[in-house]
């Protein structure tokens, strides 16, 4: 593509790398200092990490619960707790974390979580519970290799992989073997082992489609990637068994987060705050105490309970008094910079699968926007929509830290994308990239076993949501299920019968 020609596509950037201001608590001595802090997240970020001192204003509120982050579980914790006076803290000017809805002319699209995995977990029944009915994708993922679609990679299109006649046999025989494990039998060891073990004798273009796979749906290489995870995955995509059971809407997962924000918004609007940047937590022994600041206020509240909807690497530094066991579990739990690109077209480019993995590209995979619509007779596309998923790793954050270097990479998925073969070198009108710097914890060796566990544990009056609470590797389904349990959790402690101090898991 020539730069004439990219001078005439616009470039749109959102999103903030901030996914959170990581605090000390120690800056939040009383002073006289109190400065004048501006909306923009990293501004406060910015001045904590200059020295800036804050000082913690007296309570003037009081609730019954304080939910701390408006993503999914924040959301959902706080309407299935909609009976009690909720007060929703959420740091964005909007609702939904990694689950967020934008639009182009009026069409939804997905900047993060897309899909449910299954009509048998949590967040289909939840979906169902709001009133939304989830659409059936009903389409094996291919992949586009050497310029060539893969349709259903795994399943009979593993014979038509274009690679040598060893290559191909090397993807068999993976499969065969992580076919014939009984997971659930093992798993205790599996989650302590990388899948990287599995591929001593395999073909580099077997750990190269790996690579991306884990990389886009929990954060890890193969060398990370616990190996109970990829075999649970493989058997669930590839077995003799198997059935697409994923459901998804237009939006994708932000469809969930828009209609729960719709529903809590009608109760009790003044109560659901944006822009509102949670800078400590403190317990006494009737109450927890949360200061904020929103716009250039610093804000402190109080309330009987206060769930943390937020990723532990903020929840740790911001609650007072964490047990060091509990802290040091947090700490341990990685998140990787994640931003979302969408290449927006005026006519149809790519319509052969929902969800289609590009191995060796700075982008993992990509996804039709409004493929649930397309089989429906009197569906009219406003837009083509592709959104392109560009996991980092952990030391390539910086480059999302301005607008530069988030267009610059935007520029670099459009470039891989019009590579992928001919016809997919078409320009779009538009490239939008939705920038996250940790939207994604890394699912590694120990973590869903060891570290999960304690890391959710209540510690008085204060409880532990986000999906990194729950299950092996960050979704929808684990978010919700830590809304459900911090509910449980708070509606206990409410009643004067404290949970006992185990870890406690949703089923």
């Amino acid at each position: 593509m020539t730069t004439n020609r990219r001078d005439f596509i616009k470039f749109v950037v959102a999103g903030t790398i901030a996914a959170g201001c990581p605090i000390d608590s120690s800056l939040l001595a009383q002073t006289d200092q109190t400065p004048s802090v501006e909306s923009e997240e990293n501004r406060i970020c910015h001045m904590v990490r200059d020295g800036r001192i804050f000082e913690r204003p007296p309570v003037t509120a009081r609730h019954d619960v304080v939910v701390v982050g408006g993503g999914v579980s924040g959301l959902a914790a706080a309407f299935i707790l909609r009976h009690r006076d909720c007060l929703l803290l959420e740091k964005e000017s909007h609702w939904g974390g990694n689950a967020y809805t934008m639009e182009y002319q009026g069409f939804p699209y997905a900047t993060g979580s897309a899909f449910l995995s299954s009509n048998n977990d949590a967040a289909y029944a939840f979906a169902k519970e709001i009133d939304l009915d989830a659409l059936p994708i009903n389409n094996w993922d291919g992949s586009i290799i050497r310029g060539e679609y893969i349709p259903d990679t795994w399943g009979d299109g593993i014979d038509r992989l274009p690679y040598t006649a060893s290559v191909r046999e090397g993807f068999k025989r993976f499969k065969r073997d992580l076919l014939s494990i009984d997971v659930e039998r093992h798993s205790l060891e599996l989650f302590k082992v990388p899948l990287s073990q599995f591929m001593k004798e395999s073909p580099a273009e077997l750990k190269l489609w790996w690579d991306a796979y884990g990389l886009s749906n929990w954060g890890a290489t193969t060398e990370e990637t616990p190996a109970a995870l990829a075999i649970r995955e493989l058997q669930s995509f590839a077995g003799d068994n198997r059935r697409d059971v994923r459901f998804t809407w237009l939006g994708g997962n932000g469809a969930i987060t828009k209609r729960l924000a719709e529903l809590l918004q009608r109760q009790y609007a003044p109560n659901m705050q944006n822009g509102a940047t949670v800078v400590a937590v403190t317990s006494a022994q009737a109450e927890v105490q949360v200061t904020y600041i929103q716009g250039s206020e610093l804000k402190t509240v109080a309330a009987k309970a206060v769930i943390m909807a937020l990723p532990k690497f903020i929840a740790r530094r911001v609650i007072e008094g964490l047990p060091e066991r509990q802290s040091s579990a947090m700490n341990q739990i990685r998140y990787i910079p994640y931003p979302v690109v969408n290449l927006i077209f005026d006519k149809p480019v790519f319509d052969r699968g929902y969800d289609t993995w590009c191995p060796g590209n700075i982008f993992t995979d990509f996804v039709v926007a409004d493929w649930v619509l397309r089989s429906r007779s009197d569906y009219r596309a406003k837009a083509r929509i592709l959104t392109c998923y560009t996991p980092m790793h952990e030391e390539d954050r910086g480059y999302l830290l301005s607008e530069q270097g988030a267009r610059k990479i935007a520029a670099n998925v459009l470039r891989d994308f019009q590579r992928l073969g001919t016809a997919m070198n078409v320009d779009p009108v538009e490239v939008h990239i939705y920038r996250r710097g940790h939207p994604l914890f890394k699912s590694t060796l120990g973590l869903y076993t060891d570290v999960q566990p304690v890391a959710r544990q209540p510690v008085g009056r204060v409880f532990f949501a986000n999906s990194d609470s729950e299950g092996p590797e960050p979704t929808i389904d684990g978010a919700i299920i830590s809304a459900r349990r911090c509910a449980r959790e708070v509606e206990s402690r409410l009643a004067g019968v404290p949970m006992s101090g185990r870890a406690t898991r949703s089923k």
